[in-house]
């Protein structure tokens, strides 16, 4: 049956057939106690012990902060939702994803024993095992601590450096360990890493000592199919969610996608089938014998091959069948011997699974686990018992929040929920129920303190509320803390002495700030491993009390964010601050194709040689589906925009602080489909200008500040000046700004092109490619400075703006490209797209200055300002308009519009132009004699285009790609995630800006994320 699916089908006797031993292993394990997430080291969700009839609440425990998710929009990365405890010793031991915290309370009255920190968030539930509670943290290690008071045993460093990044809007290691701890035969397994390309490290360890058993760390490095057909990467597997062990099998949970397989007992790789189950994956990975289950398909675990289809929703393996939830009804089934003949009419012993029951939901189970003869179902603010022989409801009791988490152990229930809160129930005649929840200090500081006046004027001189700020040599953490009270600053602190460190977390946890506003790092101060310039605001409370200069200057320099990064150190009224300016050499992307001139090439010379990540983070932003092509993330003195489908969000592209937003409902409505046409056609419908940003929408331009999102000024489209004219308003077009000039053009409403893939949910009369018009304001005084009408019309690709003259070609319209062209249903020969002029303007006065009208066939321009060199092609893209033929480039001189070379040539893309040459896919050559260049590009499936910077070109080559320009050799991937269909990776500001741009694509890419990257220095 191998590679043959089958849907297990509730209401039919026999589901599934398989060739297997079917058993749950908890070797070694106490029958009363819950040691590990979902019970045991298949991660099944069932044990023995029972639970009574009737279950009464015995304690509860409240966090004083809610559940900070990694990805709270995903619904396959949810190992997070709650803090999932564990049970043994009498004992609950949980972790927290805010502070970072370990912590043990007493089972019976739920009051507090121990508690542990580490440097970074615990997502993830601990696992006991003999003496030892090991768990990893997001701070990249393995902690062992001593299950009795707490201590620390060993810990164990995931990744290989101590580097960290920005992640998930806290400051943790480039390789978090996210790989959650999994035990068998005194072996602890764990993993570190979620980006393949930075390197993802698999350990096997001796449980007593944290000695090294093995090591995998190249398996993130592996060359293979990605989710989408054709497409294969450099990209391996990811490390995100519980590990589980089916025989000597260790599956690693691959993020988004299905899990992988090392050998558990040599760390050798075995398989990852990425593409063959492109759209599954994400979510608890269960064990049942030979096979596992993953987010609804069964797979064999000696090969990993997909068998069938499960149902989809929680599900708990017991010895002898399954427990499923799934769409709004729950199910058992029975595992029952079977025997069939295979093709050569052997006989095969076999499993099938019977169905026993079934039963409607009134509540949909979000979690299950079986505790002795009772299933137990976790479902929105509420818990239930279910009797496992009947289906029947025995008891059910109202929670705050969901019930994510369940565990059970010691005729005790413990449920976790996404609010925060920790439940206990038992017998309701055991105890009374206890409070426990956690208690807020009004202030452990002392008031009107020097850190209390030095936070004050900090703030009022800096002005600096919001993003992330360093205090390097924290002290108490007095500071941070005042700084805390009075912004909205996410504050990094750092100590090196252990005792204040211990002191400044305590007081920061009674104070009800410590992980959600502010976290303590110990470390040496001159070197401490922290992202390079993410700095919005750096302080020091040492420098309240000792000299500023004793600091490590250096230091806080790398820290500090460039565009306006602030130093501010010492007392209280003698504060020296230093502010950041521009980093040299750091390029913009300004308008749809890097300038106004269309180039494709930032003036970024910083990006160079292999990347690395910087920050990554999750926007609750939605964007059009990526086969509507939206527009180019945009890039201008520190600050990264990005347009979705009711507005703007402008974001701090050194940190991934979001800086405001600008709603407009439905600005990109019409992108949001399958018709892959977008900015591809229409070009942007926003820019970059001095100070503004300037985004259009029906038939007006909004004006708005780029610090601060506020409107400064609407523009509409002008009236034409022709008398004749039809009067009625038409949307506004082609937009860019130059020299303190806003372009833009009256779109022609009557020209509808047809889609280019399928016909669904956007709107092709919006997504507008011509216009009859061209405009220009000044954006100083807002007065309409000049209109011109062409001849017959103007297509938005074929305008571009470079040393304040403006270039267009006025060309007859394509008319067959109001019909969509198939196979069947090709576009006649005897249609015909007719030649047009060339014209250059004036920017300032509309004045002509040249024309030229010989055999201009092009369809877009782009200038070179530096080369005094315009360029003439085709965009012959994939999904690409009829009248896009391709096979021709022709360059002008830009001043006298002089041709001055021509020639035939392969391409199948948008042109770019960098420096003295052009490129494209398929070739490259010279800017000033058209003399084919060397260019050993080649990339594996991608639609979408080149973007370039000064030494590095960057696409979609099955996932990100890039080309280094003096290399010259083979593309590099940057792996894991999924770019989008035309433009998405930016250079510019010395990063790689990419902004998720995988809306609607349900390929199982490791990770969903914006993130920007940074060229790789080993600190």
């Amino acid at each position: 049956m191998k590679n043959k699916r089958a849907v297990l089908n509730q209401r039919a006797g026999l589901l599934l057939m398989v060739t297997c031993c079917l058993t749950v292993c908890q070797a070694g394990l106490q029958a009363a106690d819950w040691p590990t997430y979902r019970a045991d080291a298949q991660r099944s969700g069932f044990t023995t012990d029972g639970l009574a009839e009737e279950l009464a609440l015995q304690w509860r425990l409240r966090n004083t902060h809610a559940i900070q998710s990694a990805w709270p929009r995903s619904t396959r990365l949810t190992y997070d939702r709650v803090n999932h405890c564990v049970i043994a010793n009498d004992r609950v031991f949980s972790g927290d994803s805010v502070t970072g915290k370990i912590q043990a309370v007493d089972l019976q009255t739920g009051k507090p024993v121990w508690e542990y920190f580490t440097e970074g968030p615990v997502r993830f539930a601990p696992t006991v095992w003999q003496d030892q509670l090991l768990v990893t943290s997001d701070d990249g290690f393995l902690y062992a601590l001593s299950v009795d008071d707490g201590s620390l045993l060993w810990k164990h460093r995931g990744g290989p450096r101590a580097e960290m990044v920005v992640g998930n809007e806290r400051v943790i290691s480039k390789w978090p360990a996210r790989g959650a701890a999994v035990i068998v035969d005194d072996t602890v397994y764990y993993a570190a890493g979620i980006w393949p390309s930075d390197g993802i490290f698999l350990h096997a360890l001796n449980a007593k000592t944290g000695k090294p058993v093995w090591s995998n760390t190249d398996s993130g490095q592996i060359y293979m199919p990605q989710p989408h057909g054709g497409a294969d990467a450099n990209s391996g597997i990811s490390a995100q969610g519980y590990l589980a062990v089916a025989g000597d099998h260790l599956l690693v949970p691959a993020g988004r996608a299905v899990p992988a397989s090392m050998n558990r007992l040599t760390g050798q790789f075995e398989y990852f089938h990425l593409q063959k189950n492109r759209a599954q994956g994400g979510g608890d990975t269960i064990v049942s014998g030979d096979l596992f289950l993953n987010s609804g398909v069964v797979f064999q675990a000696a090969d990993g091959e997909a068998i069938a289809k499960s149902a989809p929703g929680p599900t708990v393996a017991t010895p002898d069948g399954l427990v499923q939830a799934s769409r709004g009804s729950i199910s058992r089934y029975q595992w029952a011997d079977t025997e069939s003949r295979d093709r050569k009419g052997k006989l095969v012993q076999g499993k099938s699974l019977k169905q026993l029951w079934t039963v409607k939901q009134t509540h949909p189970s979000a979690a299950l686990i079986i505790a002795g003869d009772k299933i137990v179902s976790g479902a929105p603010n509420l818990v239930e018992t279910i009797d496992l022989e009947t289906g029947k409801s025995l008891w059910s009791t109202p929670v705050e929040g969901t019930a994510f988490g369940l565990a059970a152990s010691n005729a005790r229930l413990l449920v976790s929920t996404d609010r925060g809160t920790l439940y206990a129930f038992g017998d309701k005649t055991a105890v009374r129920a206890s409070d426990n929840d956690a208690q807020v200090k009004k202030s452990p500081y002392p008031a009107d303190s020097a850190a209390s006046r030095a936070a004050a004027e900090i703030v009022e001189r800096t002005g600096i509320e919001k993003g992330y700020c360093f205090d390097v040599g924290c002290g108490d953490g007095a500071l941070a803390y005042e700084l805390a009270t009075r912004t909205q600053l996410r504050i990094i602190a750092i100590e090196a002495d252990p005792e204040l460190v211990a002191q400044a977390r305590q007081k920061l946890t009674a104070a009800g700030v410590y992980g959600s506003r502010v976290s303590v790092l110990q470390r040496s101060l001159d070197q401490t491993n922290t992202p390079n310039k993410v700095a919005n605001l750096v302080v020091s409370g040492r420098s309240l009390t000792e000299d500023p200069a004793a600091l490590p200057q250096q230091e806080l320099k790398r820290l500090q964010r460039p565009y306006g990064g602030v130093i501010c150190l010492g007392k209280p009224g003698e504060l020296k601050i230093e502010k950041r300016g521009a980093i040299a050499g750091a390029g913009e992307w300004t308008h749809q194709y890097a300038d106004a001139a269309n180039t494709l090439c930032s003036n970024d010379k910083l990006i160079n040689g292999q990347l690395s990540m910087l920050w990554y983070r999750d926007f609750d932003f939605v964007i059009p589906s990526r086969h509507g092509r939206g527009p180019a993330p945009l890039y201008s003195k520190g600050r990264l925009f990005h347009e979705g489908n009711n507005g703007l969000l402008a974001v701090d592209a050194y940190n991934g602080h979001e800086l405001w937003r600008f709603k407009i409902e439905g600005v990109l409505a019409a992108y949001d489909g399958d018709e892959l046409m977008g900015a591809s056609g229409t070009g942007s419908n926003y820019c970059l200008g001095g100070d503004s940003v300037f985004i259009r929408h029906e038939e007006r331009c909004f004006q708005l500040d780029a610090a601060t999102g506020e409107l400064l000024h609407t523009f509409d489209v002008p009236p034409s000046e022709d008398s004749t004219a039809e009067k009625t308003k038409q949307p506004w077009g082609y937009i860019a700004w130059h020299d303190g000039m806003l372009i833009g053009t009256a779109a022609d409403p009557n020209h509808v092109v047809a889609y280019r893939y399928h016909a669904t949910t956007g709107d092709m009369t919006k997504q507008l490619t011509e216009s009859t018009r061209l405009f220009a304001f000044d954006t100083k005084t807002r007065k309409l400075k000049w209109q011109y009408e062409p001849e017959d019309s103007i297509r938005h690709n074929a305008i571009a703006i470079a040393n304040e003259r403006l270039y267009l070609i006025d060309r007859p319209l394509a008319d067959f490209d109001r019909t969509k062209e198939t196979r069947s249903k090709p576009i006649p020969k005897t249609a015909k797209h007719a030649t047009g002029q060339l014209l250059c303007l004036s920017i300032h006065d509309g004045y002509v200055l040249w024309k030229n009208k010989e055999d201009i066939y092009g369809t877009m321009i782009a200038v070179s300002a530096e080369n005094d060199a315009l360029l003439m092609s085709y965009q012959p893209t994939s999904f690409r308009l009829s009248s896009e033929k391709g096979g021709r480039l022709s360059v002008f001189n830009s001043t006298t519009g002089e041709k001055t070379w021509e020639a035939k040539a392969n391409y199948s893309s948008r042109p770019l132009i960098n420096g003295n040459t052009v490129y494209a896919h398929g070739g490259a050559w010279n800017l000033k004699s058209g003399k084919p260049q060397p260019f050993n590009f080649k990339r594996s499936y991608g639609c979408g285009i080149l973007a370039s910077c000064e030494n590095m070109m960057f696409f979609r080559s099955a996932t990100l790609g890039y080309f280094d320009f003096n290399k010259n050799d083979s593309i590099e991937n940057y792996g894991g995630v999924r770019p989008g269909c035309w433009i998405n990776a930016i250079p510019a500001g010395g990063l790689v800006l990419v902004p998720d741009a995988s809306a609607a694509c349900s390929c199982s890419y490791l990770n969903k994320s914006w993130f920007a990257l940074e060229t790789q220095t080993v600190k």
